[in-house]
């Protein structure tokens, strides 16, 4: 059953197409990674899953719900740059994160107490609570990384969605963070959307990779036309390809 749907999604801005004919069915506690060169509106097609933007034309839905209008705390989202608070403590960023970045003075006594508890639950579960009184420039980038994840998680999501969160770290930290999300997927099921340039990163995370990519290419306009997913391949089979979506064609396509 689909838990994440795609349907006939296309975006466009001022006028010019980034994304044209996305349909995508995803089954709750997949593993997808996203493929495709730079442009091709891998960051756009997770900006519209996050709902942060609505499609020109099309739906994404969650659950069999309507599309989201704005973000929710359904969905938590991570970038390659630490998205931290520098001058909090690695526990306060768990707090500050669970009440979306708003100051701690509001939170006193056992309502305080409790926002440390669940803080210190999640900081376990990612590894970090040994360092739960340290400030972020204390740690290492795949520490810093692993927070950024132990933020988008306190809402316990039902839907991760990373953009190149590993590309800033060095090769030995980045194999550190591919076992951690690893890890963590097997402890917090959810549905993981994760974009990445290393195609043998999203071969060995994902169930599925998806390939974007643009059908149709005027070398005269090359932003003439988007792009979709041109490829699905099943990476829990060795990468075999079992869906090609789609022909390359020059034959015109009605918006």
């Amino acid at each position: 059953m689909s838990f994440v749907s795609v349907r006939d999604v296309w975006q466009s801005y001022d006028g010019r197409p980034i994304l044209e004919r996305v349909n995508l069915d995803v089954a709750e506690g997949e593993f997808i990674s996203i493929v495709g060169a730079s442009g091709c509106g891998k960051s756009t097609f997770l900006r519209l899953l996050l709902a942060e933007e609505q499609p020109t034309r099309g739906v994404v839905s969650v659950a069999g719900g309507e599309g989201a209008r704005e973000p929710d705390r359904e969905r938590g989202v991570v970038f390659q740059r630490y998205s931290v608070f520098p001058h909090l403590s690695v526990r306060d960023n768990i707090i500050a994160a669970e009440a979306f970045g708003t100051t701690l003075g509001w939170l006193w006594g056992a309502p305080l107490r409790a926002a440390r508890a669940r803080a210190d639950d999640t900081l376990s579960r990612i590894g970090l609570d040994h360092v739960a009184d340290h400030y972020p420039t204390a740690l290492s980038g795949g520490m810093q990384q692993r927070l950024a994840i132990g933020q988008a998680l306190t809402a316990r999501p039902r839907i991760l969605l990373l953009d190149e969160p590993f590309g800033a770290l060095d090769p030995g930290t980045r194999v550190q963070m591919h076992d951690f999300l690893t890890e963590l997927r097997a402890k917090t099921p959810m549905t993981i959307f994760m974009v990445t340039h290393d195609l043998a990163e999203g071969f060995k995370l994902g169930d599925r990779v998806l390939v974007f990519d643009k059908p149709r290419w005027d070398p005269h306009d090359p932003g003439a036309y988007g792009a979709t997913i041109t490829y699905d391949f099943d990476a829990r089979n060795g990468g075999i390809p079992y869906h090609h979506l789609m022909e390359k064609t020059d034959e015109p396509i009605h918006a």
